[in-house]
């Protein structure tokens, strides 16, 4: 990490005091965090392991990545709005959404993963690389037409910094004074390509050229991410100033289940990263202030253990989807076209002497 990275705990958990300086946290939000963190770790390997026995159609691994996103997740408001992409499980862990039902995002039987979006103030998985900060401008800069009182958050990687549609959406926030966060998770790798082949630059500097603050933060610290987003959500929401945020983490699995890792990222890279290990570096800083015992770690781990069981439970061998949900939201009761009325006749009949037979 260099000295532009915003940090609160050193990898061996020790914490920097006049960083920590102002942070709103109680011991039982230290726990909580910790508890997310454990949670998010157990789904995450137990998804990958789903995968690889068939359950899902494909993964996306978090694992490192686990203190960028319950931070940042943790530090929005009720009434925030998240816009993840494919890969930000700890965010949903961290902002209540069923997982059960994220997951069928990832199994093919449901589009999007969130049956709720707008109640849960959690949007709909969107794959398509930096579509995220464009969907984050656009509720933000509606929020501000509405009245309300809150911000959106866009969640994208160092690979998607690179397409046009962020930059279209950092120039839209600046310019219309959005209440967004751009969070770019930097794990060092576009898929197969290493970011200094892809990108020129730190990426949080861009924030300037578009009139609003950058900052980059040590994406393995949970703390740290925390307060550096926690802050950028009072400023969208107090002053309607976008932030960018540039949490500097490491993609500890590969890109996803598709891939074959050990084609292009180096074992001693791999090594070193994970002696930076976001969940040991932040239960070292617990142990330290006492903040947590044996008995607690234990009973965290165990929670992990249950909830991971839970996803599985929920997700395998799950049927798919009832055939009349492609004919849904879009069009309503007698608004459906006679076209794809009769469309989705021809499809439930089908589906029906399928199911005799």
């Amino acid at each position: 990490m260099t000295h532009d990275t915003f940090r609160i705990l050193a990898e061996d958990g020790t914490v920097d005091e006049e960083a920590r300086e102002g942070l709103d946290l109680k011991d039982e939000d230290l726990r909580q965090l910790y508890r997310y963190l454990a949670i998010t770790r157990a789904i995450d390997l137990e998804c990958t392991a789903l995968q690889r026995q068939g359950e899902l159609a494909v993964y996306p691994p978090a694992i490192g990545q686990e203190a960028a996103q319950v931070g940042s997740g943790y530090a929005l408001g009720d009434e925030d709005f998240v816009f993840p992409s494919y890969r930000e499980v700890g965010v949903a862990v961290t902002r209540g959404i069923d997982i059960v039902d994220y997951m069928h995002f990832h199994r093919g039987t449901w589009h999007g993963g969130i049956p709720d979006p707008v109640g849960k103030r959690f949007s709909m998985i969107s794959v398509p690389v930096g579509s995220q900060p464009l969907h984050a401008t656009g509720w933000a800069m509606g929020a501000v037409l509405d009245g309300t009182q809150a911000c959106a958050i866009g969640y994208f990687g160092d690979g998607a910094s690179s397409q046009g549609d962020v930059h279209e959406a950092m120039n839209f926030a600046g310019v219309f004074r959005a209440p967004v966060i751009f969070f770019c998770q930097n794990n060092g790798w576009a898929i197969s390509v290493p970011v200094e082949k892809q990108t020129a630059g730190k990426i949080y500097r861009r924030a300037e050229g578009y009139g609003f603050p950058g900052v980059r933060v040590d994406g393995n610290d949970v703390l740290a991410v925390y307060k550096v987003t926690r802050e950028a959500a009072e400023r969208a929401r107090t002053d309607r100033v976008p932030t960018l945020i540039e949490a500097m983490t490491y993609r500890m699995g590969p890109h996803s289940t598709a891939d074959d890792r050990s084609r292009y990222q180096p074992e001693e890279q791999i090594a070193e990263w994970g002696g930076r290990d976001p969940i040991e570096r932040y239960r070292r800083f617990l142990v330290a202030q006492d903040v947590v015992d044996d008995a607690f770690l234990e009973e965290a781990q165990n929670e992990a253990k249950a909830r991971a069981a839970e996803v599985r439970k929920g997700i395998a061998g799950a049927p798919p989807r009832p055939v009349e949900d492609l004919f849904k939201w879009i069009y309503t009761g007698d608004e459906l076209p006679q076209h794809l009325a009769r469309q989705r006749d021809e499809a439930l009949a089908f589906a029906q002497e399928d199911d005799d037979a």
